[in-house]
């Protein structure tokens, strides 16, 4: 963009050369230790930290004369118009367009490439242009030079003895040449390239001092203003006549103002503007001043510049800034707040990776496995700390027992690193300190208040920074600790520096994991307490459950009666006909009848403390899920597969021991309710399984008793068959909820309608073992009238108090089968029941075994028996009605005589 210094009358500005390319990111890898971190491309706060080491040209960030050349290619038409021009000049020294810069190395990780935005007019919207628009801002100037008049021409003004290089229309600025084809790399930091403005601009308004500031946000959000260029004197002021604390404020008066009208302010007598209060010594000092402030392409303003003082003319009279001065101000500004926002993007995306990077290697951190919770925190703080420079980091642990009062707050333990640059590389030291030896009063403020903390402390030439933010847990929003970073370094000195908005974010992400880990750590915990709560609640359950030793040994010792004069072969089998000690006896028997104990070399003694232990396993207070209907439940699985020899060849030996164990165990530790109940009730069992509470509940208890000590007795299968019978354990327990029957019936109900079905299929015969496990769980109704009679009314009690804990607990009326009420209505309900769940299936399974029809042909008789009844309550509720209404009648009759 060309300055408006000095012009040839008549003679059209030449457009300007145009931009280069954002060149690579920097060639060198900086260690770690070394790397800034980023804010918030809305976040200012990068304004004051160094963006770049001083005078490296290899650190360039916005291009090379090989990206100028790659430019001029892709836009031939300026190209032409340019170099025509450019022919056309005869007057004055040429400026160097492109300094030549050292090759870089670059770097596919660095953002060199981002795009320098064209800066809009003031007052309008941004441009849509995603290139800086060189001849859009030249068009911008071309009004200025036509419609000067004679006096606002700029004329020639006394210089000092160094005299700064032309810049006029006629040639290019050779300052913005520079910032824009890579001079930024020889500026530095955003300081300096900010002190550079003010000197250029200074110089050619002929300003004695000028000013700088940039716009930062305070912990309240507010918009607030930083000296970056303190008041320096560029003329015959010098800067003792600038430093007072009445000069300063007046500068920070004039520039507040500016920030807050967002508009220029040309002053071109302080003293007469009634906004300023001043004394007598700051008018002599301070005259003119002219203030604009510095845009991004958004129409941001991100800092404010002050000219003070315009130097008087070559014949002694005073000079006022004119209205051409804070145009070729304001336009020189418009360049540099494009440049400083492409800076901030720049940095913005350089310093969001790394600290992407920061979090990564912090979530790495927290996903490995640490066996002590100060080591992980050690970690994870070790890690944040290269990033922030800071040279200690200590997380403070409160005590469990807090108050909201300060003075009674206090911490347990700390945990303390500090770290040590070795050359270029860090290390970061865990240090054993004491509580005591620690400052706390930071951390107990930060644990009060519940807010990040950030603060910095100067005393003579050294600084004391400080930043402490509170660890939350995200469930109760609790503060669970304290982390605290101290002594930030300056990656280019030795020297100390208050910590950023960005180090702020850094220690916030750092909380968040301290927090995730606190919590892990804390779940690790509960975790391993329960699980030691469970192993002694089993040894517990298993020193109750199992059976004492004289029992075992007397079941041990004892002669095991045949399967004849137990009666178990007899589908009929009645459980009741059994003492206590015969039913063991009959458990026993049919393993040894079925030659389970040879096959799978079942110790003896193990196979007697085991069917003690399940019987154990039931509650004798439940009327009808109780043991006896276990052992009725694996009499009629034993009777089936001894009298249907097709059986013993469709199964495995393997899987008819799985059929015996499940029969024996479906119903372990039943609580007399059914699964609707537990649900409904919300029980841990439920919240524990989900579906099939009960199913799985028993499931688990025989696995619990069969990995018992003395128990064990599936110990000699090899591994690949204990874990192809539990599965068919399982699958035949879970197999029991009606639920699961209802479903999966009508498939078996298809299957045996067919002529010939092979069992080849594992489906298959886990379908056959399924409907067998309900036929044997629903063997009642199969039983002579009177053991069938005697269990409906065993079920019926177990129904009806269930009934009556739902009408209690949930004020809800129970279905019919546990309803009290309809008590007189069980043989109806019983008939259903066969209708509906019985009869089907034993139809099916005696089509398939021809010797299982006992099942049927017992069902069958019952269900008569169950309609005999109810067409018995049928006629004697008939017969009572008649006598009702008889009676009715009749009183209705002596009582209309008696009115009479």
């Amino acid at each position: 963009m060309p300055c408006l210094e000095s012009m040839e009358s008549g003679r059209a500005p030449p457009p300007p050369p145009p931009p280069a390319a954002p060149a690579a990111a920097p060639g060198t890898e900086e260690t770690l230790h070394r790397e800034t971190v980023a804010a918030t491309p809305m976040d200012t706060g990068w304004f004051f930290s160094p963006l770049w080491s001083p005078r490296s040209k290899a650190r360039s960030r916005f291009g090379d004369s090989v990206k100028s050349e790659a430019w001029l290619d892709d836009h031939s038409d300026f190209t032409r118009a340019y170099f025509l021009r450019r022919a056309s000049v005869v007057s004055g020294p040429q400026p160097e367009m492109s300094p030549q810069l050292p090759r870089v190395r670059r770097n596919s990780s660095d953002h060199a490439d981002l795009p320098m935005k064209g800066h809009p007019r003031r007052g309008s919207s941004p441009s849509n242009s995603s290139h800086l628009n060189i001849s859009f801002l030249t068009d911008r100037l071309k009004p200025l030079a036509s419609n000067l008049n004679a006096t606002e021409r700029i004329k020639p003004q006394c210089r000092s003895a160094t005299k700064a290089p032309a810049c006029g229309i006629g040639e290019c600025c050779p300052w913005m040449m520079e910032l824009l084809q890579g001079g930024l790399s020889l500026m530095g930091s955003v300081a300096e390239l900010c002190h550079g403005a003010v000197l250029h601009t200074g110089e050619l308004l002929a300003a004695e001092a000028g000013s700088l500031s940039l716009v930062k946000k305070d912990s309240s959000g507010r918009n607030i203003l930083e000296a970056v260029i303190a008041p320096a004197a560029l003329g015959c002021l010098s800067e003792d006549d600038l430093c007072s604390s009445a000069h300063l404020e007046l500068v920070r008066s004039i520039m507040g103002c500016v920030l807050a009208t967002e508009s220029p302010m040309n002053l071109r007598d302080v003293s007469e503007d009634p906004r300023f209060d001043f004394d007598d010594d700051q008018s002599s000092n301070i005259r003119t001043v002219l203030s604009v402030p510095i845009k991004s392409h958004r129409g941001e303003v991100v800092g404010v510049v002050v000219m003070i003082n315009k130097r008087n003319g070559c014949d002694g009279s005073a000079s006022v800034f004119t209205n051409m001065d804070e145009k070729v101000l304001s336009n020189h500004m418009d360049v540099l707040g494009m440049v400083l926002d492409n800076v901030q993007l720049y940095e913005s995306s350089r310093q969001e990776a790394k600290r992407s990077q920061a979090l990564i290697e912090m979530a790495k951190v927290l996903s490995e496995e640490h066996h002590s919770f100060e080591v992980l925190l050690s970690r994870m703080a070790s890690t944040i700390m290269p990033f922030t420079h800071a040279q200690y980091c200590t997380i403070f642990i409160p005590s469990e027992q807090t108050s909201d009062v300060e003075e009674e707050v206090s911490f347990s333990r700390v945990i303390h690193l500090e770290c040590e640059e070795l050359g270029s590389t860090c290390q970061v030291y865990r240090r054993q300190r004491d509580i005591r030896d620690i400052d706390p009063s930071y951390a107990l403020r930060t644990l009060v208040a519940m807010k990040t903390l950030n603060m910095s402390e100067s005393s003579g030439e050294s600084v004391k920074s400080m930043i402490c933010c509170p660890v939350r847990n995200e469930q109760s929003e609790d503060v669970i600790a304290v982390c605290q970073l101290m002594n930030k370094r300056s990656k280019d000195s030795d020297e100390m520096e208050a910590f950023n908005r960005y180090d702020e974010r850094l220690l916030e992400d750092l909380a968040v994991y301290c927090g995730l880990a606190l919590q892990y750590a804390q779940a690790v915990q509960i975790t391993e307490e329960r699980r030691a709560s469970i192993e002694v609640t089993q040894e517990v359950l298993a020193y109750h459950i199992t059976a004492a030793e004289q029992e075992i040994q007397a079941l041990q010792e004892a002669t095991i009666p045949s399967a004849e004069s137990l009666s178990i072969l007899d589908f009929h089998f009645s459980d009741s006909s059994l003492a206590e000690d015969l039913t063991s006896q009959a458990t026993v028997r049919m393993f040894l009848d079925l030659n389970l104990v040879q096959d799978f070399n079942i110790d003896y003694k193990s196979l007697c403390q085991w069917v003690l232990t399940v019987r154990r396993g039931y509650r004798n207070s439940v009327p009808y899920h109780n043991w006896n209907h276990a052992l009725s439940t694996a009499q009629s699985m034993f009777a089936m597969l001894m009298a249907a020899d097709q059986l013993k060849i469709i199964f495995s030996r393997l899987e008819i021991l799985a059929l015996m164990i499940a029969t024996l165990n479906h119903d372990l530790d039943h609580r007399g309710v059914s699964n609707s109940y537990i649900e409904r009730s919300q029980q841990p069992l439920a919240q524990l399984y989900g579906h099939s509470s009960l199913e799985n509940h028993h499931y688990n208890l025989c696995l619990f008793i069969l990995n018992n000590t003395g128990s064990q007795i599936l110990s000699g299968l090899s591994t690949e068959d204990h874990r192809a019978v539990l599965h068919m354990i399982k699958r035949a327990i879970l197999s029991t909820d009606l639920a699961v029957y209802m479903e999966r019936r009508k498939e078996f109900f298809s299957l045996t309608k067919k002529n010939r079905v092979s069992w080849k299929s594992e489906k298959q015969r886990d379908l056959l073992r399924s409907m067998l496990m309900t036929a044997s769980d629903l063997s009642a109704i199969t039983k002579p009238w009177p053991e069938q009679k005697r269990i409906a009314n065993l079920v019926a009690m177990e129904f009806f108090a269930q009934g009556d804990k739902e009408r209690q607990e949930f004020k809800i009326k129970p279905i019919d089968i546990m309803n009290r009420e309809n008590s007189t209505r069980l043989p109806y309900m019983q008939v259903e029941y066969i209708d509906d769940i019985c009869y089907p299936l034993y139809k099916a399974v005696s089509r398939l075994f021809d010797t299982c029809s006992p099942l049927l042909n017992g069902c069958k008789k019952n269900r008569e028996k169950w309609l005999q009844l109810a067409e018995k309550r049928e006629e004697e509720n008939s017969e009572n009605s008649r006598t009702l209404n008889l009676e009715t009648l009749k009183d209705s009759k002596e009582d209309t005589q008696r009115e009479e």
